[in-house]
């Protein structure tokens, strides 16, 4: 593989290095700005939220970035992740595509999650920090982090969406069980949480709110920084694990993708699968297709617009530029959880403004009819994000079909779906239907973007 000695994985079969595809930007990335003064953040202005360390990889421009050995030790519980052929799924499609998946559901906490979550925690400890706070969406990250909290000592307070507050009870139990605090969000403990109370008293919560619950509690506490799931650098970074693993595991059976495909919220899990192979592609090596796979319901590669937005929805974060459909504005409580964010990471949208990725979006019953054809096959029942990318993939290994033609398609089946069951009854049942966005609200919400002079 041209370009990528430090891909290789080592005796343990464990990457060595995490992947910074900063480094093989035709054109750099645009900086993100300070809310108050409209410059460019330099490395104080995250101090009060971030460890030096976690900010130094957040800017850093260095294409390898060694992972440390006490994080490489924990990743041999459940790392390499295991790479599959969807034989049996090929068969049933009656497809000539040759169907790879990428299964990140052997962590501990089921989902690609951890592989940021362990870092994180590291760096914190390391830095001294006491206690952690974040946000969560479906409650992958956040059973991530009270995993790697309870691995470093450190207290985690987790912000949890409301409506996946209440259709998720086990992955709140879950993250109890590691020790961490869940609150549902909007909550009455912050600030911006009261805030949104008093607008909105039935409000079923977004991750723009959850993240503004969070940074808050960070930003008034000596003892406690706030730790991010997805969106930021640092935090794709930490996933790339995926497909510098996958690259090795398709040399070794002898292939390569035609697609790439995975699906996106903040961005962390496609990132992690395909910033690797468009990375070899840019510096010469053969480009797959590589698709970002959304619900049709938080349209954000598809209908938002590329500006600099706040990642929150009280303002309290910095503007980045990035694919948003404003930052008030409040998706409906469709069961992909991990996926109801109103923003894109800014590197995902920056390789979607330069051409380099696709993005397509589906609705949520066509992606659970997708995900039970792929359980009825494959035996593993994905998680509501992950069908997304499923039936991305069943689709273009139809399109295929017809065409006559053969590629190779390789999928990032980010979790499994075994704290998701109550939305499959429901699927089953004809409860689950289709929850498309307000129109309305969604043109309000863009229409609130940030001037910027």
């Amino acid at each position: 593989m041209t370009g990528t000695v430090k891909y290789q994985l080592d005796e343990s079969k464990i990457p060595t290095h995490w992947y910074n595809i900063a480094a093989d930007l035709p054109v750099p990335l645009p900086p993100p700005l300070h809310p108050g003064t409209g410059q460019p953040l330099g490395p104080s202005d995250l101090e009060p939220l971030f460890p030096m360390e976690i900010i130094l990889q957040e800017v850093s421009q260095e294409r390898d970035i060694e992972i440390p050995t006490p994080v490489r030790d924990i990743y041999r519980q459940w790392r390499p992740a295991p790479l599959y052929r969807a034989r049996r799924l090929e068969a049933a499609l009656g497809t000539s595509a040759k169907i790879y998946y990428k299964y990140e559901g052997v962590s501990p906490a089921g989902s690609h999650k951890p592989n940021t979550a362990v870092p994180q925690a590291f760096y914190n400890q390391q830095a001294g920090v006491k206690r952690l706070s974040t946000e969560t969406g479906a409650g992958q990250w956040g059973s991530s982090l009270a995993f790697a909290g309870s691995l470093f000592g450190l207290t985690v307070e987790v912000f949890m969406v409301k409506v996946s507050y209440q259709q998720k009870p086990y992955r709140r139990a879950l993250m109890e069980t590691y020790g961490a605090r869940c609150v549902a969000s909007p909550s009455e403990e912050t600030e911006a949480g009261r805030a949104i109370l008093r607008a909105h008293p039935d409000s079923t919560g977004s991750l723009g709110i959850a993240i503004s619950e969070a940074v808050e509690v960070a930003a008034k506490r000596d003892d406690t920084k706030y730790a991010l799931g997805s969106v930021l650098n640092h935090v794709l970074t930490h996933q790339t694990v995926i497909g510098i693993e996958a690259m090795a595991q398709m040399d070794m059976a002898d292939d390569y993708p035609d697609f790439v495909i995975a699906c996106a919220g903040g961005g962390s899990n496609f990132a992690g699968l395909a910033f690797p192979f468009i990375g070899h592609g840019l510096r010469g090596a053969k480009k797959p297709r590589v698709i970002a796979v959304e619900p049709a319901s938080c349209p954000t590669l598809t209908r938002g617009h590329y500006a600099y937005d706040f990642g929150d929805t009280a303002h309290l974060t910095p503007l980045v530029k990035m694919h948003t459909l404003g930052s008030t504005f409040i998706p409906p409580g469709f069961h992909a959880g991990g996926l109801r964010y109103h923003g894109m990471a800014p590197m995902v949208s920056h390789l979607k403004e330069l051409g380099l990725i696709e993005a397509e979006s589906w609705q949520q019953t066509e992606c659970f009819a997708a995900g039970i054809a792929f359980a009825r096959a494959e035996g593993i029942v994905p998680a509501p994000e992950s069908t997304h990318a499923v039936k991305s993939a069943i689709h273009h290994a139809l399109k295929a079909r017809g065409a006559g033609t053969s590629p190779v398609i390789l999928l990032g089946l980010s979790g499994h779906g075994h704290f998701d069951m109550q939305a499959y009854s429901d699927y089953f049942a004809g409860k689950l239907v289709d929850q498309p966005h307000d129109e309305a609200e969604l043109q309000r919400a863009l229409g609130e973007l940030p001037s910027l002079s």
